[in-house]
């Protein structure tokens, strides 16, 4: 996997530019998400690029590319706030309280997806996806799912100040994930 480091440019797009560029997001997931301990095969793919396209018409999302100087795709992010009537906590193993589940469209980014080939991993491009959504969005905390067995990504997130606040089957799911939380205030 020894990739010759190439400079990457991120781009921080709302939903429509992100709407545009569903080619570039779908092959950075398929790639990204086709490798245990996801192994995400044509059929998620295709379901996870239907709600793309559903969440890229919300307000507030933002995603994130980033590109190398060739101009290929190597990393994605995106997310919204979430509203009112967000099922995120819904789908937690153990409840929590209704304080920390509020939600009112201001209050907490969920981050959806957050994904890097692999020839361009450990380059801290991750941390650059993550930031630039994050940049100016003025939420004060952002949840995330992830699987327990990614091991570098929970190292990441744990390193960037994410803490686990439960357990959840994300989608009815059979593979329990880690739900972590960044408080940013």
């Amino acid at each position: 996997m020894g990739h010759e480091p190439v400079p990457v440019d991120v781009e921080v797009l709302d939903g429509a530019a992100a709407g545009e560029a569903e080619g570039e997001f779908r092959s950075v997931y398929a790639e990204a998400f086709g490798e245990p301990p996801y192994n995400e095969g044509a059929g998620e793919v295709e379901a996870a690029f239907r709600r793309f396209r559903a969440q890229t018409r919300r307000a507030g999302f933002r995603g994130s590319l980033a590109r190398g100087s060739d101009g290929q795709a190597v990393g994605i992010g995106y997310g919204f706030p979430l509203g009112p009537q967000a099922v995120w906590w819904d789908e937690l193993t153990e409840p929590v309280s209704e304080e920390m589940r509020r939600e009112d469209g201001r209050r907490t980014f969920g981050l959806m997806e957050l994904a890097v080939r692999a020839p361009w991993r450990g380059q801290g491009i991750s941390r650059r996806l993550h930031d630039g959504l994050l940049d100016g969005v003025g939420v004060e905390r952002v949840l995330l799912n992830v699987h327990p067995a990614s091991v570098a990504a929970v190292a990441a997130y744990r390193a960037w100040g994410y803490r686990k606040v439960g357990e959840a089957r994300p989608g009815g799911g059979v593979d329990l994930f880690d739900v972590m939380l960044l408080d940013l205030r």
